[in-house]
């Protein structure tokens, strides 16, 4: 993976991975950056992107949703994928994507985009909304927490996580008091990239499971989803993995207790209990059911039943 900073490096690394007609997928929000572009598509999420046949490539400028409606065509078509973060999500850094309606309803998933570059410009968070600058920053910390146990673990993955939950627990709270410093928000960008390549190389846990299952019914945003679910998943490990949820509080700060730290974090931005959001209480054993059987939880150092997961979901409810 080719990582730049600075959005000048944009069209530098757009030559070295040999894409010239890129294939520009970004939001409206975004029409007045000048970027390279053979052709257009700005509603994302969305279910029902298409490469144009004589584009050779992809450039994906926004948050998750964004990069995550860039891979649906990279996948299909073999097309290589440069991505321009503008939340703290990770995405820009897995090759596997959920398929959303523009609504945010999840319809499907998959596998295989190919990504290639990323060129990070940290002025292009300056006006992320609150409730997006926390949310996505708490998705960039599962993303740390999960790769210190999940079964697809490396030392190496271990070393950007524990960089990663270092820099996001210390500077999130900085960044949401003072939104416009442009040095804070580059370092909570540096730690959020440790956690995507932590997540690139472990893969999810137990605690994106539950996001993505609640997040994917209700149209709920990921971020929020995670921050929510995060602190349930920590409990639950806990006990299977005492040393390895330990270590993910030293960095945050708060060894005897990273899931009391997680939602006290969360609760900066947004809310810390699903209720808030509007999701149903009589429907979490579906959610519980959906949330065991989806990849994360099986990566899980044990998956959870869809008993548990359910109890999970009232602890946060």
């Amino acid at each position: 993976m080719i990582v730049r900073w600075g959005l000048e490096e944009l069209p530098q690394v757009l030559r070295e991975v040999g894409i010239e007609r890129p294939l520009l997928v970004a939001s409206p929000r975004w029409s007045s950056l000048d970027l390279p572009s053979a052709a257009r598509w700005d509603e994302v999420p969305s279910e029902r992107i298409e490469a144009p046949d004589d584009v050779d490539g992809l450039l994906a400028v926004g948050g998750g949703s964004a990069i995550d409606t860039a891979k649906a065509p990279s996948a299909a078509r073999g097309l290589l994928v440069v991505s321009v973060p503008t939340t703290y999500s990770g995405s820009e850094w897995t090759h596997t994507f959920g398929v959303r309606t523009p609504e945010r309803r999840m319809v499907g998933g998959g596998g295989g985009g190919r990504m290639a570059g990323i060129v990070y410009e940290p002025e292009l968070t300056l006006d992320l909304p609150r409730e997006q600058t926390g949310g996505t920053a708490l998705n960039a910390l599962a993303h740390a927490a999960e790769a210190l146990y999940v079964k697809g673990r490396t030392p190496e993955g271990d070393e950007r996580a524990l960089e990663g939950a270092r820099l996001i627990a210390d500077l999130l709270p900085r960044v949401l008091d003072q939104p416009d410093d442009l040095e804070l928000r580059t370092h909570l960008l540096e730690g959020a990239s440790h956690a995507g390549e932590a997540l690139a190389i472990a893969g999810l846990g137990l605690g994106h499971a539950m996001a993505q299952a609640v997040g994917g019914t209700y149209g709920l945003a990921h971020g929020r989803s995670n921050a929510i679910c995060l602190p349930a998943a920590l409990r639950f490990n806990s006990e299977l993995v005492p040393d390895e949820v330990r270590r993910f509080g030293e960095a945050i700060g708060a060894p005897d207790d990273p899931a009391a730290k997680v939602t006290e974090l969360a609760g900066l931005s947004g809310p810390t209990r699903l209720r808030d959001l509007g999701v149903p209480e009589d429907e979490l054993p579906e959610l519980g059911a959906t949330a065991a059987g989806r990849a994360g939880n099986q990566a899980n150092p044990r998956p959870a039943t869809p008993e548990e997961v359910t109890e999970l979901y009232r602890s946060v409810w």
